[in-house]
């Protein structure tokens, strides 16, 4: 599972070639990040117990793979970019997959959630019902995908050389439903500002049977 598929699309490739480039300075920016409000947003929705089975959909350098892990839960990550797969594989102490978003090679029905924390918005939108049906795939039925996406008034394209979409909530909401996904909450990030000041649509989704 751990050989990466090559990328296939250059708007991907761009992307990757984008944070391999600046992958220790974006650690550097990110790593005090609190992200803790959605981390609890998609462990309250997995059933039973656990400890859960979680796949970092995009897990970057690895800060969010280290919380999973103290939390007492058995975390994946996955990245495109290789430079990130190592510092990932350093700082969470977890197994990582160094895959391109558009060439998915996931197991299915293996994972209780799934955290795609600020990734999926990399994905360009003709290819996300495929990479969406994907995510699902891989979950156990009745496992959850969270995600938390930058909103727009759906444009995307080139920001720099990285592909961004930025849709509206609605749009996203639309896409998960097609994908077999039914939405358990959602909300807008950071907490306690004006919607003005919360550009980023996060929520989490549950897998239909």
């Amino acid at each position: 599972m751990s050989a990466p598929p090559i990328a296939v699309d250059p708007l991907t490739a761009s992307t990757i070639g984008h944070y391999e480039t600046h992958a220790e300075r974006y650690w550097q920016g990110t790593r005090e990040h609190d992200v803790g409000q959605n981390v609890a947003a998609l462990l309250a929705a997995l059933d039973g117990p656990g400890p859960w089975t979680i796949l970092d959909f995009g897990c970057g350098p690895g800060r969010d793979l280290k919380t999973f892990r103290d939390l007492g839960h058995r975390a994946i990550g996955l990245d495109g970019s290789a430079a990130f797969c190592a510092m990932a594989r350093a700082h969470g102490g977890c197994e990582v997959w160094r895959q391109d978003f558009l060439a998915l090679a996931l197991p299915p029905a293996h994972f209780d959630g799934v955290f795609a924390n600020a990734t999926l918005f990399h994905v360009p939108g003709a290819h996300l019902p495929r990479v969406l049906a994907e995510l699902r795939a891989t979950l156990k039925p009745g496992g959850a995908l969270f995600c938390s996406n930058p909103h727009g008034s759906n444009q995307e394209g080139f920001h720099g050389e990285r592909y961004v979409a930025y849709f509206e909530p609605a749009r996203w909401q639309a896409l998960l439903d097609s994908a077999g996904f039914t939405e358990v909450t959602h909300y807008f990030r950071p907490p306690g500002l004006t919607r003005a000041q919360q550009p980023w649509f996060a929520g989490v989704w549950r897998r239909t049977a």
